[in-house]
């Protein structure tokens, strides 16, 4: 396989490994040498690529694990999820305000949920994965990854209700 061969392949996925690496690093430099040690790796098994079936699930699972084997070493617990493409700038200042808030909101409940659910919701929710792809990314039962993304949504979803139901009672 050439390097032209090779680009054809993993250009397609290339942003969203940046993606997944940014939200599970929070780091936009950190999320950078991920995506590139995950390139590098991919380049070095450029013989057995073709044999993957789904390159980009096993990218992915590349990703997720380096991303993973680095908080590790930094002994963080902490893995934030980030999400910057929600902007419409149709609001005006007082709403844009109100939904800047709810969204870091949404991003502060998710912080507390389990590491697998914050992943799942990431992919399902941000990357728009199916769950199918999910839970071979993840190499889960599908089961598993409905049950998980079902117990993140109502967790965020009560957390929402009770901020914005508070003094209502």
């Amino acid at each position: 396989m050439n390097q032209k061969d090779f680009l054809t392949i993993v250009r397609p996925f290339q942003d969203k490994i940046y993606r997944l690496a940014r939200r599970l690093l929070t780091s936009e430099e950190e999320a950078q040498d991920a995506t590139q040690e995950v390139l590098l790796k991919l380049w070095s098994k450029k013989k057995q690529m073709t044999t993957y079936r789904n390159t980009e699930a096993f990218a992915m699972t590349m990703t997720k694990n380096y991303c993973y084997d680095t908080l590790k070493a930094k002994r963080s617990s902490n893995v934030s999820l980030v999400h910057t493409n929600y902007r419409d700038n149709s609001f005006d200042t007082v709403k844009e305000t109100e939904v800047s808030d709810s969204v870091n909101w949404v991003y502060k409940m998710m912080k507390d949920l389990p590491e697998q659910q914050q992943l799942i919701l990431q992919l399902r929710d941000v990357e728009e994965y199916t769950n199918a792809e999910i839970a071979e990314q993840l190499e889960i039962n599908e089961g598993t990854v409905r049950t998980a993304l079902s117990r993140a949504r109502k967790t965020i979803r009560e957390g929402l209700l009770e901020k914005h139901s508070y003094g209502i009672n």
